[in-house]
């Protein structure tokens, strides 16, 4: 009895040990795929998950929309403000983005440095723009001072690529290539606004 009883606790011990590992690595793999300083997804967490949502869309005949957004003249807001105002900038940043997404498949991530990207499964180009009119204007309701820029405020430009990928194969890459290109026409522009991409079919994408 007494023997089985070490046996026992042992396997115990050990099956608590392995639990613990478990979840040690799982939050081990969390952090690999999190931005530390905005708490968003990162760029990993964006390439883990977009060839299957565009497979997924693929198969129930569903569009995809992108999203590339970048904070205007944000250069400019780290030289005067400094660089712990501009990562409290981007931290706000971040919050409204989560706040203007609205289902659990919907992703907002740090793409790098001032550019984030919004992954929005099952949406059209005019749901996407609700989605951006929606960001565009929680940022303004902030008022962010930014002296470097012509609007006085923090301000963003973002570019929006929708792709079928039932119809037209898109592509990760393809729509990041597009979502980033319409990105910067809306910073050609005059910045604080959208541009939508243009079909992929129609682009060559």
């Amino acid at each position: 009895a007494a023997f089985g009883w070490v046996v026992l606790r042992q396997l115990r011990e050990r099956i608590a040990i392995e639990r613990a590992l478990h979840q040690a690595h799982q939050t081990l793999k969390s952090l690999a795929l999190t931005d530390s300083l905005t708490g968003l997804g990162n760029r990993r967490r964006l390439d883990a998950v977009f060839e299957a949502e565009l497979k997924r869309a693929h198969r129930q005949g569903y569009p995809v929309a992108l999203v590339m957004l970048d904070l205007d003249y944000f250069k400019l807001y780290n030289d005067r403000y400094g660089h712990p105002a501009g990562d409290q900038c981007l931290r706000r940043f971040a919050e409204l983005l989560q706040q203007a997404l609205k289902r659990p498949a919907d992703l907002a991530v740090r793409y790098g440095g001032e550019e984030f990207t919004m992954l929005l499964p099952d949406t059209d180009a005019a749901g996407a723009e609700l989605v951006v009119d929606e960001v565009m204007q929680l940022l303004r309701r902030q008022a962010i001072p930014h002296a470097g820029s012509p609007l006085g405020v923090v301000s963003a430009s973002a570019g929006i690529a929708v792709g079928h990928p039932a119809q037209d194969g898109c592509t990760p890459e393809s729509l990041m290539a597009a979502a980033d290109a319409a990105l910067y026409q809306a910073k050609r522009q005059g910045r604080d606004g959208y541009t939508v991409a243009a079909a992929l079919a129609e682009s060559g994408g």
